[in-house]
């Protein structure tokens, strides 16, 4: 699914050490990866669905810290997974389906691709960028898999897939490539226009109390000086978009249009996939994931569902808050071609224990 870069690797040396997924058909076994933004999950599939081994990791940047590095920060959370399972070292696997933000252009992935086939940990190897997880995730496993995701976590991004497989993308660098949207986009708005309303510049809003108020400050210039100086750590940041909600759901003005503008650029990135992809005559599932969305906010959501519902009709909006890591494990059985029982025993896996919504990131995270 989508656009993604595989390639075959090398088999092991004799010398390399078996580990538990060698024992249960490597060449069907999946080598699952969803690497975000703040957090990255890995998941060893067995060729039944089961989740052998699991471990979770920090954050995944390759153009901060090169993809060598960013690929090797991955190796103690595949040697866990595999120490669950029952190995020991890294494993031997048929398929790794790797899900990476920051992969954003073809070349990207190409080598992202190919540093990842020189750890050896996998017969094959695909990489896409971390919105076809979420994509995965969230249509059906029989069929043709069409539809259109929008990841709203830290930053904005959206992908489609339509018949033949055609895909619909967006660079999702940032500003230069004409995005906005995303905690860290809402927490700089919110800031920016509670700093204007403290000086006389703006218009009144109670975003210049809430905002310093969340670190126990008292007005905007305090929290400018504390953030400028380093004494606010910059990653908290990310505190602010849940008051931006907050301050929005209780009527304020400003907090609403900036809610607004997200609920804007959300539905303008899912209708534009889906006009490229010639969906918008039929029905087809727009699947919304990543910490703002999964959140579910009421007022970006009824917004959200109300913009779609004059512009897309047909489209099928639908919230997917299980962990990325299993539309990443989904495309690899996919790859390895699964049988039915596999997909539904690793939904079940992922599935919420008491049958409501799951969802642990902040609203500013993906």
């Amino acid at each position: 699914m989508g656009l993604t870069q595989s390639v075959s690797t090398p088999s092991p040396s004799p010398s390399s050490s078996p580990s538990a997924s060698s024992a249960a058909a490597p060449e069907r076994s999946v080598l699952a990866i969803d690497a975000g933004n703040s957090k990255t999950d890995v998941a060893l599939v067995g060729p039944d669905g089961s989740v052998l081994g699991a471990a979770r990791g920090g954050g995944f940047r390759p153009p901060v810290v090169g993809a060598e590095t960013a690929v090797g920060s991955l190796v103690p959370l595949v040697e866990e997974a595999a120490r669950q399972a029952g190995g020991s070292g890294p494993p031997r696997v048929g398929h790794i389906s790797a899900c990476l933000a920051n992969a954003d252009l073809p070349s990207e992935e190409e080598e992202l691709t190919g540093v990842l086939a020189d750890r050896g940990w996998g017969a094959t190897v695909t990489v896409a960028n971390d919105t076809f997880a979420l994509l995965r995730a969230g249509v059906a496993d029989d069929g043709e898999p069409t539809g259109v995701s929008v990841v709203c976590g830290a930053g904005i991004n959206c992908a489609g897939i339509g018949h033949g497989g055609r895909v619909a993308r967006f660079p999702a660098i940032g500003r230069i490539s004409g995005d906005w949207g995303g905690g860290g986009y809402l927490s700089e708005e919110a800031l920016w226009w509670a700093a204007r309303a403290e000086d006389g510049r703006g218009e009144p809003t109670e975003l210049a109390r809430a905002l310093p108020a969340q670190f126990g400050l008292t007005t905007m210039y305090e929290l400018i000086e504390a953030l400028h100086l380093g004494r606010l750590d910059a990653a908290r940041r990310h505190e602010l978009t849940p008051v931006l909600f907050a301050v929005a759901d209780a009527g304020d003005e400003i907090a609403r249009a900036i809610v607004d503008r997200q609920a804007e650029e959300v539905v303008t990135m899912a209708t534009v996939a889906l006009g490229r992809l010639d969906l918008l005559g039929e029905e087809t599932p727009v699947v919304l994931g990543g910490g703002v969305l999964a959140a579910r906010h009421p007022l970006l959501d009824d917004r959200i569902r109300e913009l779609l519902a004059e512009r897309a009709p047909k489209a099928e909006p639908r919230v997917v808050t299980a962990p990325p890591v299993l539309g990443a494990a989904l495309l690899g059985l996919d790859r390895t071609g699964a049988p039915e029982a596999a997909y539904a025993r690793l939904r079940a896996h992922y599935a919420p224990a008491d049958g409501a919504e799951s969802g642990t990131e902040s609203p500013s995270e993906a």
